[in-house]
């Protein structure tokens, strides 16, 4: 990282951002150029390990991908504020971003609900009651994260 100063150094510092955060935007390798979605996501921490998890329809591009080459990278930012410096002619952004890289995995049926469960959570929505017979019809994946790294610019 070009800029250290702005490095966030402590892990649960790291997933405080990522708490923080509504979208997940989650890159995936293709023959020609990077696939890049926006997602919601949920998050599951144990024992210093990160899991975010996903769901969608259960067909599309992203399967395709995910099953010809399960490592992907993952990027988050939120806090964004434009501070203006007019005396100088200048300005700049405040945020708080993460990004990191790991392996995708699907999630099997009978451990989907609790993954919708964790996503519902992330959105401070645990007890809303959804429908279960979309889980059948609901595809369900985990990015189990190997590397992270978060970066902030305030004030």
């Amino acid at each position: 990282m070009r800029r250290s100063d702005r490095e966030i150094k402590e892990f649960d510092e790291i997933v405080k951002v990522m708490e923080r955060c509504d979208v997940c935007r989650l890159a995936l390798n293709t023959s020609d150029f990077p696939y890049i979605l926006p997602l919601s996501f949920g998050m599951e921490v144990k024992e210093g390990n990160i899991t975010l998890y996903f769901h969608g329809a259960l067909k599309g591009t992203k399967y395709e991908l995910m099953e010809r080459d399960n490592r992907a990278s993952f990027e988050m930012d939120c806090s964004h504020e434009l501070i203006l410096d007019e005396e100088h002619g200048n300005c700049t952004t405040q945020y708080e971003s993460v990004v990191g890289e790991g392996y995708l995995e699907y999630v099997p049926d009978e451990e989907k609900r609790e993954a919708l469960l964790i996503l519902m959570r992330h959105y401070r929505a645990e007890d809303f009651p959804f429908n279960e017979r979309v889980i059948s019809q609901t595809r369900v994946f985990k990015l189990v994260v190997k590397n992270v790294w978060g970066k902030t610019r305030k004030g």
